[in-house]
């Protein structure tokens, strides 16, 4: 069973920049495919980046100019976001062991969620 716990909400003005942090609870394989979801109010949770099995890079399209995702070891995975506005108020959830695409929210573990709030 991986825990998973997320860092590094917060509120912050419009255009602001914030790094949202996950970490496990331990290194296995689950923690090779890791990915970062949200959820805004009213709205299905979307895929907003991951790291696949392999180490590629999946960032959503909407999203690859402001958001970036890294990991410096096996158990702990960030996510860098820039420009932020109201629409990206969302709880963000991080999740280890994709079991599909790693943007669809198909994950054996996740964490409880970090809220970003974004003010105009």
């Amino acid at each position: 069973q991986v825990r998973l716990r997320e860092s590094g909400g917060g509120s912050v003005q419009a255009g602001s920049s914030l790094t949202l942090s996950c970490e496990a609870s331990e290194y296995n394989y689950a923690t090779r495919c890791m990915g970062w979801f949200r959820r805004a109010p009213g709205k299905e949770r979307e895929g907003v980046a991951a790291i696949d099995f392999d180490g590629t890079i999946h960032v959503a399209d909407s999203l690859k100019d402001r958001f970036a995702i890294s990991r410096d070891n096996a158990k702990a995975l960030y996510l860098q976001m820039t420009n932020l506005n109201p629409e990206d108020t969302a709880i963000y959830f991080c999740a280890a062991d994709c079991l599909d695409d790693p943007l669809v929210p198909e994950y054996n573990f996740w964490g409880q969620g970090t809220q970003v709030t974004v003010s105009s």
